[in-house]
């Protein structure tokens, strides 16, 4: 259990560092959760800073998810022992929940943190990339239809355990547990988002939308 316990804390430690705030630094001390919708993820950035620096947020919390979930359960640390009794294969899982979870609830910024997308996606190409492919699928069919896109990203994470309970169990069933509970995740981590649609006013990106009125723009923010 000490293994799984160390390599749990880093990979949380890790998805704590925050892209936006990183950007930020590096762009002289902007701080993004100051800014828009307040939120520390690739939508709220792009809206308040821009393509380049909301590229290199996504960037960075893509990778810190990769980096958790591919490289950190296969350490060898020092004064910690591989164990044999545990899995590597729940190992792994473990380390890229902790990565998204990180991500959200970073303990370095006060726990302030983003909605866990991009780290998700990160970890998906770890531990199961041919996934990304229709879960991206998945995503730009609801937002270009919708505009919303917090419901595109609740969407594309509630698809992949269904499809995943469909094609796959019993085999893959470690899989099937992390997406369906990181799905319910980031349906709680939207729960802003689904009240001010049922409340009628939660604005549409129409500039991603495939039939668009062109007003509004866009207030979700999913990374």
């Amino acid at each position: 259990m000490l293994e799984l316990g160390t390599k749990f804390l880093i990979s949380y430690f890790i998805g704590s560092l925050m892209g936006a705030l990183i950007m930020g630094r590096l762009r002289g001390g902007v701080d993004i959760r100051g800014m828009g919708s307040g939120n520390a993820g690739g939508t709220n950035a792009l809206r308040t800073q821009g393509f380049m620096f909301a590229l290199g947020v996504v960037i960075i919390d893509i990778a810190k998810g990769y980096i958790g979930a591919a490289v950190v359960p296969g350490l060898e640390l020092p004064f910690v022992a591989y164990d044999p009794a545990i899995s590597r294969t729940w190992l792994t899982i473990c380390c890229a929940a902790a990565a998204v979870l990180g991500h959200v609830w970073p303990v370095y910024h006060r726990f302030q943190g983003g909605k866990g997308a991009a780290t998700f996606i990160g970890t998906l190409i770890a531990i199961a990339p041919t996934l990304i492919v229709p879960l991206l699928g998945v995503w730009a069919v609801v937002v270009t239809l919708s505009g919303f896109v917090g419901l595109a990203t609740m969407s594309a994470a509630t698809a992949l355990p269904i499809w995943l309970a469909v094609t796959r169990l019993p085999d893959d069933q470690p899989l099937f547990i992390y997406t369906a509970v990181i799905a319910g995740f980031i349906i709680y981590w939207h729960r802003g988002n689904i009240a001010r649609m049922r409340a009628g006013n939660e604005n549409r990106n129409q500039k991603m939308m495939l039939f668009s009125s062109k007003r509004g723009s866009s207030s979700n923010e999913s990374s």
